[in-house]
């Protein structure tokens, strides 16, 4: 059995989620498998030649607080024509962030949003009635999967299943309750970023990411 202790590298981390949510769904049903690009492509390959199904794209931006970019104010996540917005409204007035400048990064963020997306392409998906199955590397503050949740909703799918091979415990408890099923092998107390539980965690490139998807492309 490979360890869950932590992960050689996206690829193997792909594994041992496929194994998971094999493990957790046992059925059937139809299901949509949503990337969340860059990191959770290479992770949610192994998933989708597992469970058969479609390999998807779901674009997000995290809402970074102005001069504290790694602090989550909110999130915008798109699929397709649709674009969802989530505010962290405890960051936001914690940080005391007026509506301007809200407003201001989510339109920065919207643009670099829609350039992400036109550079991936569209993988047309049909979800509605489907199991829908969000990928992603790993899971800290979970805003962004918390867009992503509510993005997939709006495609009237039969359920929602947020999967990721680690995850902070607070954002999974926190994205149990948005998404129907959160299936995560690794959710250590000790958690402290998605990256420490790699041993090689380099950033994918878009180049990396269009050659991943062009078997699945139509």
């Amino acid at each position: 059995m490979r360890s869950r202790e932590r992960y050689r590298d996206r690829t193997e981390a792909g594994l041992v989620l496929a194994d998971a949510v094999a493990e957790a769904l046992r059925e059937s049903t139809p299901c949509v498998v949503l990337a969340l690009p860059r990191g959770g492509v290479p992770v949610a390959i192994p998933i989708v030649q597992r469970l058969g199904g479609t390999l998807g794209l779901m674009i997000v931006r995290k809402l970074g607080v102005p001069g504290r970019p790694e602090l989550a104010m909110g999130a915008l996540a798109r699929i397709g024509d649709r674009t969802e917005l989530v505010r962290n409204e405890a960051v936001i007035a914690d940080a005391r962030v007026d509506d301007a400048t809200f407003e201001r990064v989510r339109r920065e963020e919207g643009s670099r949003l829609s350039a992400r997306a036109a550079r991936y392409g569209e993988l047309p998906v049909e979800a509605s009635g489907r199991t829908v199955i969000l990928v992603d590397d790993g899971l800290a503050t979970g805003m962004t999967a918390l867009a992503s949740v509510s993005a997939a909703r709006s495609l009237d799918p039969e359920r929602v299943v947020l999967a990721v091979p680690v995850g902070s415990p607070q954002a999974v408890r926190a994205l149990s309750r948005a998404a129907d099923l959160v299936v995560c092998p690794l959710a250590p107390r000790g958690f402290a970023a998605v990256s420490g539980w790699y041993d090689d965690f380099d950033q994918v490139s878009d180049a990396e990411v269009a050659a991943a998807l062009a078997p699945f492309r139509p």
